[in-house]
């Protein structure tokens, strides 16, 4: 009886330090809800290339240096910004629901840290990534999207769920097989964003989401 004490009172600890150290309401289901928001958003922006080329998608290839219209450029902008701001949002609100649940703290010194280590690669691939749109190198957007986000994966993953590292090496695996693909980032960016989002998301949601 004292053993089985014992032991219940050593994994409450090591609960608690988890707790301590790690962020851990991120919610699995806002990472399938973001996938999903991925795919309708790059459904768009194949709509707006397909027209913008007026020819069928595989002529964007042969034109992936070309130098983007600017009605394209805001048109795109628009898409991501929206797909960016749902995904947050969604998520925002999906972790503070998770965290009430469990009776964590939504901002502590863990979840800054958590931000503010996912933040600083991913503001550094942003601002690259505009200036390879500054000097019209299109076909290395999407590819560079993929790389800084799963480099901020892999940076924040020390303060949250382990399988957010692993995800994270799934995007740059994924957006370094792209840039031997220009022209075709889009449905590198759809598989990634969209579709592995809603892998992970649906791993973690009945990994941790439903205990």
């Amino acid at each position: 009886m004292d053993s089985n004490k014992y032991l219940d009172d050593i994994s409450e600890i090591k609960n608690m330090m988890s707790r301590s150290s790690r962020f851990i309401s991120l919610s699995g289901l806002s990472g399938i809800l973001a996938g999903i928001y991925a795919l309708i958003g790059a459904y768009l922006a194949y709509l707006k290339l397909t027209a913008f080329w007026a020819i069928d998608p595989t002529a964007y290839a042969r034109n992936n240096s070309a130098p983007l219209g600017t009605n394209l450029i805001l048109d795109l902008t628009i898409i991501a910004i929206c797909v960016i701001l749902a995904a947050i949002i969604t998520g925002a609100v999906l972790s503070i629901q998770k965290a009430k649940k469990s009776e964590e703290s939504i901002w502590n010194k863990t979840s800054q840290r958590l931000v503010l280590n996912f933040l600083i690669p991913l503001v550094a691939g942003g601002i690259f990534c505009l200036v390879l749109l500054q000097y019209g190198f299109t076909g290395l957007v999407a590819p560079a999207t993929l790389i800084f986000y799963g480099l901020a994966c892999v940076n924040a993953s020390k303060y949250t769920l382990g399988d957010v590292r692993y995800m994270g090496i799934a995007f740059i695996i994924i957006g370094l097989i792209s840039t031997q693909f220009l022209g075709y980032g889009l449905y590198f960016w759809a598989l990634g964003f969209g579709v592995f989002h809603i892998i992970y998301g649906s791993m973690m949601y009945f990994k941790y989401d439903r205990k």
